[in-house]
């Protein structure tokens, strides 16, 4: 993703719990990102957007936030894509795809 395409819809903090164990929290901008539309699609009537937290390179910033929350504004190329099916290249599925042809599937004991 380009600098320049960031669509940056959050900034979060690192909180540090009392067994060491970490997490960020962070509040989303939810008018920046119906800003984004354009890169939410589909899968199986339920709407996505891919989203990419990462630390922010001056970490802490001035408001004590360590890191930041983009959309991510990747569009495949389907033309390659059905290339790679066609080919039976690669075996990534799209998000939300899980357990669909997984043979693994029923091997759950509960």
């Amino acid at each position: 993703m380009s600098e320049d395409k960031k669509i940056y819809v959050a900034n979060g903090k690192t909180k540090t719990w009392s067994n060491g164990g970490t997490s960020v929290k962070f509040a989303l901008d939810l008018k920046k990102l119906g800003n984004a539309k354009e890169y939410y699609y589909e899968l199986n009537g339920t709407k996505y957007i891919n989203l990419e937290m990462s630390e922010k390179r001056i970490s802490p910033d001035q408001y004590g936030k360590t890191h930041s929350v983009t959309v991510d504004t990747f569009v495949p190329d389907h033309t390659k894509a059905n290339q790679s099916k066609t080919n039976n290249e690669g075996s990534q599925r799209p998000p939300g795809d899980v357990g669909k042809n997984d043979p693994f599937e029923d091997d759950i004991p509960w």
